[in-house]
């Protein structure tokens, strides 16, 4: 089990309490797929992703990007339990659709870039260490199923 510190836990519940799901789940999801274009191969039905600018503006990047920042939700309800908390998306993600774990800390990083260019200087290092903590727990459950 992680231990949080009261900073940990009230750093992760203030950016998500402050969160534009939208922008910054599609802006991160977006970044990833640009940067790490063999990302890309797991939205294939997700239509043209020929280039940064068909990706910026696709529809499906856009909402799939939501889906997972609202996802993130569940570990900020749950930060004693994420383990089990994820337990089922963990299966779906390596038993199903045969995701790359290594994805889960692409997406994290750019997810980490994206909330920084939105807290300018109230991301400190502190709070850096902390989110990117939170994201790290977060990935580790989701690679559970694949060890």
């Amino acid at each position: 089990m992680v231990e949080w510190t009261d900073f940990e836990r009230a750093t992760i519940q203030d950016i998500f309490s402050k969160m534009d799901y939208e922008s910054v789940g599609h802006n991160a999801l977006a970044r990833c797929l640009v940067v790490y274009p063999w990302t890309q191969r797991y939205f294939g039905n997700f239509g043209n992703l020929y280039n940064a600018a068909a990706i910026i503006g696709n529809p499906k990047v856009a909402a799939h990007g939501a889906v997972v920042l609202h996802g993130l939700d569940k570990a900020v309800k749950n930060m004693d339990n994420i383990k089990a908390t994820y337990a089922e998306l963990s299966v779906l993600h390596s038993e199903k659709l045969h995701v790359d774990p290594d994805n889960f800390r692409l997406l994290a990083d750019c997810l980490t870039i994206v909330v920084a260019s939105r807290l300018g200087t109230g991301f400190t290092a502190d709070v850096q260490a902390a989110f990117q903590k939170f994201l790290a727990v977060v990935g580790a459950a989701l690679r559970k199923q694949y060890h």
